[in-house]
């Protein structure tokens, strides 16, 4: 065997370790929801907010002692790490909101159209090109969002919209991540932690249900869950191509259709599934020209951060 042919096994055994990861990921990113729909039935988003941001630094603490404390507070661009936090935060916050009231699948839905928010918004923050085949696909996606929102005055609800303005702010938060991307992943990780643990401790302060023993450990395994399945992705797309990945992260929907229908019996109906392929449609073609556009001049991409 030449060395062209061990280099060559070597990087494809890589990336598959990277699609094994980023599927690994996303799987514990939907448990992690699904667990966060059980809990907020019983408790306020804010008291899971925060206990949950406390069971992530069973992670973070052993990366924060690895880093220093000294580079968290030296940080690039502080008024952008800010804004990154706030989003990061009501992208979180507005996901257990809607997740309280409305099935898994139909709040990913929502989420899942992050992708076609990010092409739409970089052209607009970040002066990226959008050609008009991938202007047609953001269109095509937003008119997915339309038919699963139900614009109507007798069924558009409240938790809809929280769907709706959470999974704006969770694109808006891959934005500030592209722009923020010489900062640590450690860094951001540690402040919108920080962030949510705040924003929780201050929400819980309008009414505390003492959880039993299990409810705790379950706050507390949230947040394990989602910094554990957040290293996981992050790992992954040092492995392997992000334009190989991005796709890989429509397994959250059917994750999000069988968590819910398991544990919750929730069954999508058909403006929803019909939403969700219009969505998954738009943005596997916006992944398909970004590939495209990648290979002619090279530029970085990004991937989604989680709950």
């Amino acid at each position: 065997m030449n060395l062209r042919t061990a280099f060559s096994r070597q990087g494809s055994n890589l990336v598959l370790a990277g699609i094994l990861l980023m599927l690994l990921g996303d799987f514990l990113f939907a448990l992690n929801d699904a667990m966060g729909k059980w809990l907020v039935a019983s408790f306020s988003v804010g008291q899971v907010l925060l206990i949950r941001s406390i069971g992530a630094f069973a992670i973070l603490g052993p990366m924060i002692a690895r880093q220093g404390t000294g580079s968290l507070f030296r940080l690039e661009r502080p008024g952008l790490q800010g804004l990154r936090v706030l989003m990061a935060t009501a992208d979180t916050a507005l996901f257990y909101a809607a997740v309280a009231y409305l099935p898994l699948a139909d709040v990913m839905t929502f989420y899942m159209a992050g992708p076609i928010y990010v092409a739409a918004l970089s052209h607009l923050f970040l002066g990226e090109k959008v050609g008009w085949r991938r202007w047609m696909a953001i269109v095509l996606g937003f008119g997915g969002v339309v038919i699963a929102l139900r614009p109507s005055s007798a069924s558009l609800s409240l938790p809809s919209l929280f769907a709706l303005v959470g999974s704006i702010s969770f694109a808006l938060n891959l934005i500030l991540n592209r722009v923020l991307r010489t900062t640590s992943d450690t860094s951001l990780v540690t402040w919108q932690t920080l962030g949510a643990l705040v924003v929780g401790g201050l929400l819980s302060l309008q009414g505390w249900t003492t959880p039993t023993t299990l409810d705790l450990f379950a706050m507390l395994l949230l947040g394990i869950v989602s910094c554990a399945a957040h290293l996981m992705i992050t790992r992954a797309l040092k492995l392997a191509p992000a334009s190989t990945l991005a796709p890989l992260q429509y397994s959250l929907l059917l994750w999000a259709v069988v968590f819910g229908l398991v544990f919750f019996g929730d069954v999508p109906d058909a403006q929803i599934l019909l939403g969700s392929a219009v969505i998954v449609f738009a943005g596997l073609f916006i992944f398909h020209r970004q590939k495209v556009v990648d290979n002619a001049v090279p530029v970085e991409t990004v991937a989604r951060d989680g709950h």
